[in-house]
């Protein structure tokens, strides 16, 4: 008789730990509503407010879709972060430095200006009235220009080649 109550108690406290286990693992009910739970390899969670989420970049996603042939895919914002070596329409090259804080700087007259990412493409609005577009064509990229007065949509005055020379966020 003494046996049957150690195993049948052993059961019990076998049965009773693994529903414990069960019980850490929070269900959608406790997961506030307007967050994101992101689960690790190994099993741990984070959650985030979104409303404190700007935006989710997938690292080297764009990069590696390009590579493959995947020609649809649409590349990240942080892809056009750096420094540009681009043309200036007449035969001569500058730079266009691109910052994560949506600054800009031409070194074709030193002015400074604000980029935004729109539609896969990097547009850069310069304190001087003029705007330039760094977009993709094909597996390379081109700036395309537009004198003060004209928008994205218009005719370019020019476009050229455009190299990033670290294509890595700086």
């Amino acid at each position: 008789m003494r046996k049957i109550v150690s195993v049948a108690g052993l059961i019990a406290l076998l049965s009773l730990a693994v529903a414990g286990g069960f019980a850490k693992t929070p269900t959608a009910s406790k997961i506030a509503t307007g967050a994101i739970v992101i689960v690790f390899k190994d099993g741990h969670r984070q959650s985030f407010n979104l409303s404190d989420i700007a935006r989710v970049e997938f690292a080297g996603a764009a990069d590696a879709a390009s590579e493959t042939g995947a020609g649809s895919t649409q590349i990240s914002r942080g892809h056009f972060l750096g420094k540009w070596e681009v043309g200036d329409g007449n035969g001569n090259n500058f730079f266009i430095t691109l910052q994560e804080n949506g600054d800009a700087i031409r070194s074709l007259r030193e002015i400074h200006g604000k980029w935004v990412y729109v539609d896969g493409e990097a547009r850069i609005t310069w304190d001087d009235g003029a705007q330039d577009a760094i977009r993709r064509a094909g597996s390379k990229y081109e700036k395309f220009a537009y004198r003060a007065g004209k928008s994205f949509t218009d005719t370019p005055d020019n476009v050229t080649a455009a190299r990033n020379t670290n294509p890595h966020p700086i």
